[in-house]
């Protein structure tokens, strides 16, 4: 992991307003107001007879010029030839269809505005870019900022004890095939392995250790919401069967921290994020656990497990919990600006 960040490069993309009807057929009746009556076989027959033509006037000389116009009155305007429109229809029909067109095109504007607003105006950008951007925050990232040497977990502990926690060793990034038991690694293998980060924390007393961690998968947002549904719906994070594996760092207080000696454990499928989240904690000498306990059981009130009243499920749940909030701060920090 290193300081750098990734440029951001977010992008709009504005939807155009739905069409009413389907794209090139006629819209159907009454879509855009009420049906045109049916037009008559025949011309209709008037009333009553028309009156009688005017005679043409009398060969003679040039009229008299009329009374002077007063000022300020309208110039009159050249004769309208029989059967022309009068102007005043003309200008009215001109005007109600520019007017028309005007309104297409300011609601189209107006929905593009509004899209390009509800997109500027929101709190961040898009979730998908988040998504994709989020993969890389394994390399992106110090590994003070997700795994930091000290961690206060405040009420964390059995009966709401404070618990503190020292990180004794970080695991070199490295491919998944070391994350899980297999039957686990089959069951997350749809979402693709991008990369792996451990660390291992002990607690103060140095009784029992917690390894935590981090997969960054290949998978897109639909992908990681089917696998996040199927652990629900499976409770594929209670079966002792579908455990993460630990980070025995030699020299430590963990280098007997193997599959053996796992107690609890926390494991996570993030739907708005491509990670799996997982802790797994175990005593720190070396016993093994013939009975893992998921942390949520191990938790539980009233719960009188060796397990739970030791606390280790208990560190697994708090150090699942700090991983989590450090996460989703970096991920919301390390978002590009809305532009």
């Amino acid at each position: 992991m290193n300081t750098e960040r990734s440029p951001w490069r977010p992008t709009l993309r504005l939807i155009p307003p739905r069409a009413q009807g389907r794209p090139g057929t006629p819209a159907p009746p009454g879509a855009f107001g009420p049906s045109a009556p049916p037009r008559p076989s025949a011309p209709p027959r008037p009333a009553a007879p028309p009156p009688p033509a005017a005679p043409p006037p009398p060969a003679g000389p040039p009229a008299a010029p009329g009374p002077a116009r007063p000022a300020g009155a309208p110039a009159p305007g050249p004769a309208r030839p029989a059967g022309a429109p009068a102007a005043g229809r003309a200008r009215g029909a001109a005007v109600r269809t520019a007017a028309s067109v005007a309104c297409v095109v300011l609601g189209t504007g107006l929905l593009g505005g509004a899209a390009a607003g509800a997109w500027l105006n929101s709190d961040g950008p898009p979730a998908t870019t988040v998504f994709a951007e989020s993969r890389e925050l394994w390399r992106d990232l110090p590994v003070d900022e997700l795994f930091p040497p000290e961690i206060d977990a405040a009420g964390a502990g059995p009966g709401g004890a404070d618990r503190h926690y020292t990180r004794i060793a970080v695991a070199p990034d490295s491919d998944c095939g070391d994350a899980f038991d297999p039957l686990l690694a089959e069951v997350v293998e749809p979402v693709g392995c991008h990369r792996l980060i451990r660390a291992t924390y002990t607690d103060e007393t140095q009784t029992g250790v917690v390894t935590a961690g981090l997969v960054f998968t290949e998978a897109e947002p639909a992908e990681m919401a089917a696998l996040h549904a199927r652990f629900a719906d499976e409770d594929l994070a209670d079966r002792a069967d579908l455990l993460p594996r630990t980070y025995a760092a030699p020299g430590t207080a963990a280098e007997d921290f193997g599959d053996e000696q796992r107690a609890s454990w926390s494991i996570g499928v993030a739907e708005d994020l491509p990670v799996i989240l997982f802790t797994v904690s175990g005593w720190a000498d070396g016993r093994p656990v013939p009975e893992p306990q998921p942390a949520a059981d191990a938790t539980a009130e009233g719960e009188k497990s060796t397990i739970a009243l030791a606390g280790l499920g208990h560190d697994a749940a708090a150090l699942a919990d700090d991983l989590d909030t450090r996460l989703r701060a970096a991920a919301d920090r390390y978002a590009p600006e809305p532009s």
